[in-house]
């Protein structure tokens, strides 16, 4: 019974209407008006054909989800990205809203066995997940130890799927805590096979996405003057 409950209160689909409201809104209104300038920086990156997506990005600004959307949202891989995020974010109205837009939260410390089967659900069907590996906002890009959520997710999955690949993203910001006409970048890299890590540990996985993510932040900093 606590199970269907707790099933019940991830499992929303994405509203079509107010799906598209909030993102002309957000695009086409918001990221165009508040920001100057946006790069992007591709690495020849291609979006893989046929296969689940898990996009891992480095965690600076809660406009990080914006942005990360408008580059990788359905006006370019046709697919909606499908946020993993704190429950306390899922709180109030803005948790009414992000419920409606394909977010669901997870209890980082003791995930539920719910929110994992539907995170797994939605990467078997080939859904666009975004993890954010950190765990949080971490506003001066501070080495943490990232949390062990994804591996663990990724390797689950793997039994449903063989096709999994994960993306390593930098986001960065002209300022720590983005200004009004201020510019953004993202850096992508190569995308990781997990078919190819499975003998490795949750350890040694971290510091290998770790290792990457930080590498795009670099990139995406130098982009921006920092």
């Amino acid at each position: 019974m606590n199970l269907k409950k707790k099933s019940e209160e991830i499992w929303y689909k994405i509203n079509p209407v107010l799906g598209y409201i909030a993102m002309f809104v957000t695009q086409d209104i918001v990221l165009r008006f508040f920001f100057s300038n946006k790069k992007i920086i591709n690495n020849d990156f291609s979006i893989p054909i046929n296969s689940s997506i898990i996009l891992a990005p480095t965690h600076r600004s809660r406009w990080d989800g914006l942005v990360l959307t408008m580059a990788m949202g359905r006006r370019v891989t046709k697919k909606d990205c499908r946020f993993m995020v704190t429950k306390s974010e899922m709180r109030g109205i803005q948790g009414w809203f992000l419920k409606r837009l394909g977010c669901f939260s997870i209890n980082q410390l003791s995930p539920s066995l719910s929110a994992l089967r539907y995170a797994i659900d939605l990467i078997e069907k080939g859904e666009q997940l975004v993890v954010f590996p950190e765990g949080k906002i971490n506003k001066y890009g501070k080495r943490l130890v990232l949390r062990e959520g994804l591996y663990r997710l990724a390797r689950l999955a793997t039994k449903k799927t063989e096709s999994i690949i994960i993306i390593p993203i930098g986001i960065a910001y002209r300022e720590v805590s983005p200004k009004f006409r201020s510019e953004f970048c993202l850096s992508f890299g190569k995308p990781i096979a997990m078919n190819e890590y499975l003998n490795f540990d949750v350890k040694e996985f971290n510091e290998l996405l770790n290792k990457k993510i930080i590498n795009e932040e670099r990139k995406a900093l130098k982009n921006v003057g920092r």
